[in-house]
């Protein structure tokens, strides 16, 4: 008989747990979205072999479980319950073995380091258990109205590791960061619990700086990983935390296109959606759209400013999303800040393509500049841009196989 188990919270939307237990193991896995009111009565009936808990039951659940784990009893917090053969519920936190999971994934070794950790929730309880057992040498709580907090953090300049576990930075707050590490000089990681976006702010500064940084998807799934052990009774299995982090990250970022106007992003990109089975958008049909004009109309009366605010302004919701194609427009990289917009969620790939195949038609800029006058421009920032560089095939279909061969 097939077991069920399952992942209990309030709201569970965006949840990639169902996908990640879908690699783990052959029970069934649905969500249950309990109101507070009828939080009482679901874990009464006890209608599962185990379940997942996220926020805001992990500490609610405790009063329900008979026996806790040394991990659950000294972080006050349960995320996975099993229901023994006497119907009794034994509570565990794997959030523990997730997050050091995380650290060490990330090549971030708190031993005898000063860490910061912004938040004090939860999951501050969690990582600073995690890092008093790896041995940091001072752990220091950063929150709002704390004694440590934002207005006095420069105290804490001298922090060598910073942990994230607030939602500054979350879908769809994306953009956002709880501090600026320019202010930090001696930092040797950052660990950021989120992971939609897949590269938060926060991340893509700490890319920019040169330091070593994680976000939080290897933790969800590490944490999975251990409690399906403990659903299914199985031992560790090496290295599947790291190809099911992997096979999520290829299904959940965008593949966003860039290159020249006319190069084919727009025919690729719908061939590359409907082979991978994803949603499709044009950044130029979408500002159309939203002008309720042409992009030659917009460029006539209102001038190539207010169309790349518009630009970015599209960009930065469409790149929001996740496990999508973005056909963008040839000078999404005029502006600086397009390429975090990009980056947070997307490969980036650079359709290139001979500039002799290129047509100006109803292009403005390729008509009144001239398309190797643009190319001049554009070619070397098309490929700091990108993760990878595609040549751009007559056949649309044959130049998505090759991109689905390269980002797989």
């Amino acid at each position: 008989m097939t077991k069920t188990f399952g992942l209990l919270g309030e709201k569970l939307g965006h949840s990639y747990s169902p996908l990640i237990h879908s690699y783990l193991g052959e029970y069934k896995y649905p969500l249950y979205e309990i109101l507070s009111a009828d939080l009482d009565k679901f874990m009464l009936n006890k209608n599962f072999d185990g379940i997942n808990v996220t926020i805001p039951y992990k500490q609610a659940v405790i009063l329900y479980c008979t026996k806790l784990s040394k991990e659950a009893k000294i972080i006050g917090s349960v995320n996975t319950i099993i229901k023994e053969k006497n119907d009794s519920l034994h509570g565990y936190n794997t959030d523990y073995y997730g997050f050091a999971k995380m650290l060490k994934q990330g090549n971030i070794d708190p031993s005898g380091k000063k860490v910061l950790v912004l938040g004090d929730g939860g999951s501050a309880r969690t990582v600073k258990a995690v890092l008093g057992d790896l041995r940091a040498k001072e752990i220091v709580i950063i929150s709002r109205k704390g004694e440590n907090n934002y207005n006095n953090i420069d105290r804490h300049y001298n922090a060598e590791i910073i942990i994230n576990t607030t939602p500054v930075g979350m879908y769809p707050d994306n953009g956002n960061s709880p501090v600026n590490l320019e202010y930090f000089t001696g930092l040797k990681g950052i660990a950021d619990l989120i992971y939609n976006p897949m590269r938060t702010k926060l991340l893509l500064q700490a890319e920019k700086l040169g330091i070593p940084n994680i976000n939080g998807l290897t933790m969800l799934v590490a944490q999975a990983e251990m409690a399906s052990r403990f659903f299914t009774g199985e031992h560790a299995r090496p290295d599947m935390v790291t190809k099911i982090t992997d096979e999520i990250n290829k299904k959940i970022k965008n593949i966003a296109l860039i290159g020249m106007p006319g190069c084919g992003k727009t025919t690729v990109g719908k061939s590359l959606a409907q082979k991978t089975g994803r949603l499709f958008t044009d950044i130029d049909k979408q500002i159309e759209i939203k002008a309720g004009k042409s992009i030659p109309d917009i460029f006539t009366e209102s001038g190539e400013n207010a169309f790349r605010q518009s630009e970015t302004q599209v960009l930065a919701e469409e790149c929001k999303k996740s496990g999508i194609v973005i056909a963008t427009g040839g000078g999404i990289v005029t502006r600086p800040e397009n390429l975090d917009l990009l980056r947070q969620n997307s490969f980036i790939i650079y359709l290139k393509r001979n500039l002799t195949d290129l047509k100006p038609d109803g292009r403005p800029l390729s008509q009144s500049v001239g398309v190797e006058a643009l190319a001049n421009q554009r070619l070397p920032t098309y490929e700091a841009w990108s993760d990878h560089i595609i040549d751009a095939q007559t056949d649309p279909d044959l130049t998505a196989d090759k991109i689905m061969e390269e980002i797989q």
